[in-house]
């Protein structure tokens, strides 16, 4: 890793003092400092189209021989289900940890989540923010058989100053000083396992593989034959993709760097905008990342060890104002890192195909109404599947966010539940209406209400063919 100039060194001090004001650690301190001088450098982060070339084939987690089963299960004893559990669901109106949430049958994200780790038999870690650590602890309270050879539940991940655009100095928000702050992208895992110990703790247990993904990803379990193929194959990194379709065109994608035909992830804020038609070209780029990603730990301690404690993800400079709500306020850069992006630090990474059932995030209200609607089933061993009555279809939900993009105005909205959506192809409302008890809805159904007074739907009401 190049050093840099003193004179660099001395650009970077006021960040620097203002990170150790704060007391984090030096790993953090010295990987946010390696992106502010990329970004002094000149350098954007963008990874033109004209740098990479489409990944035309890959193996498939569903054509995998059954074997790989059987040495996925020995496997487990060395593998732990790591959740990043950062968020705070604020795009939903949320205050508290997003995966406190409550998603099926009155259990929250975290309760499956927990139970999840238990049925397979393996210690579950999460990485928090300090926003969720609290919340999140107290709530796996009641699981007491998570706990194994004296690890720690959760690590938690840092933050980093925003830079003024303008002179690429520390911003000052005195109104708000916490704005003045960031996530640095969950490709601060690495990092964080470092400052935290938690790596070190991990392999003094005599664990190797790690299964990580997001806490909102209800599909992300420890599949046995994914983790067999891992481990037969001693693979040092691992990234789960699957198909895209158009509703993926704006998510990061797999690709093939050109130079040396090493894989590599592209987020939508590294493409040139005169890129964009390419990106978003999901047949000429195929694969999406769905942030399911397996970690070889003794690789991952080897592979910081020869980049001086620092893994050279690609830069993301994320353009902002320093108040998200206030695009007045003064402009901003955030300098992120995504975890995924680390296929391309690994020699030897690879890629495998899964099916779309290992992908089932919870970002909108309308995904949630779904979820826990009777489409979606939740199995003695903790997953949620689709019912098989909707032979593998996922249901269409369109909610007026006008009216129900906050969780609060969809439980006011929907006070008895989710509707019975197990055969509905796509549900649509559009106005200020409210849901009785027993409401069952069929095939397609577009509700439109436009008036200011609410419509209510009675109890027991069937809706659609």
């Amino acid at each position: 890793m190049t050093t840099p100039a003193s004179a660099e060194i001395q650009t970077a001090a006021p960040f620097m003092q203002r990170m150790k004001a704060e007391n984090l650690p030096e790993i953090a301190i010295r990987t946010f400092t390696y992106y502010y001088w990329q970004l002094r450098a000149g350098k954007t982060g963008l990874i033109p189209e004209s740098d990479i070339e489409p990944v035309e084939s890959l193996p498939d987690a569903e054509t995998l021989p059954a074997e790989l089963s059987a040495a996925g299960e020995r496997a487990l004893a060395h593998t732990v289900l790591l959740k990043l559990n950062g968020g705070l669901g604020t795009s939903m109106g949320l205050q508290k940890a997003k995966s406190l949430l409550p998603v099926k049958n009155g259990l929250t994200f975290l309760d499956i989540i927990a139970r999840q780790a238990i049925h397979s038999g393996v210690p579950l870690v999460l990485m928090n923010s300090f926003a969720t650590r609290a919340d999140s602890l107290a709530a796996l309270e009641r699981y007491p058989q998570l706990k194994k050879d004296d690890l720690p539940l959760d690590f938690v991940q840092h933050k980093v100053p925003k830079v003024a655009q303008a002179d690429l100095s520390p911003v000052e928000c005195a109104e708000n000083p916490t704005l003045e702050w960031c996530p640095p992208g969950h490709g601060d895992i690495y990092p964080a396992l470092v400052s935290s110990g938690m790596l070190e703790k991990l392999l003094a247990a005599g664990y190797k593989y790690v299964f990580v993904s997001n806490a909102d990803n209800l599909g992300a379990v420890i599949d046995p034959r994914i983790l067999g193929y891992f481990a037969e194959n001693d693979l040092p990194f691992m990234m789960e993709v699957a198909d895209r379709t158009p509703a993926d065109r704006k998510g990061g994608h797999l690709a093939r760097r050109r130079s040396d035909g090493q894989l590599i992830l592209r987020e939508s804020a590294q493409c040139p905008p005169e890129d964009a038609d390419a990106f978003q070209n999901t047949e000429r780029h195929r694969y999406f990342n769905t942030n399911n990603l397996w970690l070889n730990l003794p690789a991952l301690k080897e592979t910081l060890a020869a980049h001086d404690g620092i893994l050279p993800l690609p830069m993301i400079r994320n353009a902002k104002t320093v108040d998200p709500r206030n695009p007045d306020s003064t402009p901003v850069y955030q300098l992120e890192t995504a975890m995924g992006s680390a296929i391309a630090v690994f020699p030897g990474s690879a890629a495998l195909r899964v099916p779309r059932t290992r992908f089932a995030p919870v970002k909108t209200t309308n995904d949630l109404l779904a979820v826990r609607s009777d489409a979606y089933q939740l199995t003695d061993d903790a997953r949620i599947r689709l019912h098989p009555a909707r032979q593998n279809r996922p249901v269409v939900v369109e909610l007026d966010p006008a009216h129900y993009k906050l969780i609060n105005q969809l439980d006011e909205h929907f006070p008895h539940g989710a509707p019975s959506l197990r055969y509905c192809e796509r549900f649509a409302v559009r106005g200020n209406i409210f849901f009785g008890a027993n409401i069952t809805v069929r095939g397609t159904v577009v509700l439109e209400h436009p008036h200011t007074d609410p419509l209510t739907i009675p109890d027991g009401t069937v809706l659609g063919a």
